[in-house]
């Protein structure tokens, strides 16, 4: 069976958007936002900051498994930091080898490794020796830093460390994010290796989601902006359905976003919880008409108080008092 992934996407698809959005459906299983590892062993508290679902076997309260992404370029430290994340049983540790990020990068970080292969093979290697069976060791990468030339060499050398499965973004750190997404690279990396590909890069409708897979040979999918962009794309796609239907499945978004607005303001201070809004509603304006209609009514304001009442207004019901429950880290 064809599965789906929710990628993770640093700065936006922290656990509450992940809550939401698999809480709409369609995903086998999500990938946190990367945790930095550095010279220090960090604490449980970090981990647990970073992915609360590790209170809750490691699943999101839809039931999702959510696996930790971790992001570094020194083998023991990361297999250090491996072994004492492993002892909160996550569902999976995902390594970063795909973050284009400038700051990330002149830290040897993400995609800046992607032209050593050795180095690669032996952040995999300690990581997997580090970690039990049980628990899967996975990575993400980028086609390369300017080019492709490194692209197999690097997927081999992450399939010889132990990776289980390779989630590949059709870009390199240079691309960014500029569409299009090298798709056919990806099906070059899926024939050079035997572990599963995960295709990802530019999936926002059914029709990219049908056309990655039949450019890649892949099977599987992960979902990154075009997830945010459209909450109900992956159960749209495990649904089996035909097209979008923009105004039918707005009336579907609602409660979404009204779920979203109190966990943001559980989680945040009032004054930061407006703009985690305003950026997913920026992000929905590519999908629906609503969306960006609703996103210029509150993109000048900054009162909480302001934002619900237009929400009510456009029949989204905040139900709970918002910081009741605070989200604890």
């Amino acid at each position: 069976m064809p599965r789906l992934a929710l990628a993770p996407m640093e700065g936006l698809a922290d656990d509450v958007l992940r809550a939401v959005l698999t809480g709409a459906g369609g995903y086998d299983w999500c990938v946190t936002e990367f945790v930095r590892v550095t010279e220090t062993l960090l604490p449980h508290t970090h981990f647990r900051r970073v992915s609360p679902e590790l209170k809750t076997g490691s699943r999101t309260e839809a039931g999702t498994p959510v696996r930790i992404q971790l992001l570094g370029s020194d083998p023991q430290r990361m297999a250090q930091n491996a072994t004492h994340l492993a002892k909160l049983e996550p569902f999976g540790i995902d390594l970063n080898f795909g973050c284009p990020t400038p700051l990330v990068n002149r830290n040897r970080g993400g995609a800046a490794l992607l032209e050593e292969p050795e180095l690669l093979h032996q952040i995999v290697r300690a990581v997997r020796q580090a970690v039990p069976r049980a628990i899967p060791v996975t990575a993400k990468m980028r086609l390369g830093i300017k080019d492709t030339a490194y692209a197999l060499d690097c997927a081999l050398a992450l399939e010889a460390g132990g990776a289980e499965e390779l989630v590949v973004h059709g870009r390199t750190k240079q691309d960014g994010y500029r569409p299009p997404a090298r798709w056919e690279w990806i099906g070059l990396v899926r024939e050079a290796v035997a572990v599963p590909v995960i295709a990802n890069g530019e999936v926002w409708t059914l029709d990219d989601y049908r056309a990655i897979r039949a450019a890649t040979g892949c099977s599987d999918v992960m979902l990154g902006r075009g997830a945010v962009a459209d909450p109900l794309l992956a159960s749209r796609i495990a649904g089996g359905a035909a097209e979008i239907d923009v105004d039918a499945d707005w009336t579907r978004i609602p409660p979404l976003l009204a779920a979203f607005w109190q966990l943001v303001q559980r989680k945040l201070e009032p004054r930061h919880a407006p703009g985690r809004l305003k950026q997913w509603l920026g992000m929905m304006q590519r999908t629906y008409p609503a969306a960006a209609t609703l996103y210029r009514e509150i993109r000048e304001l900054r009162g909480v108080a302001d934002i619900d009442r237009v929400l009510l207004r456009h029949g989204i019901a905040i139900t709970a008092p918002a910081h009741s429950d605070p989200v604890a880290t």
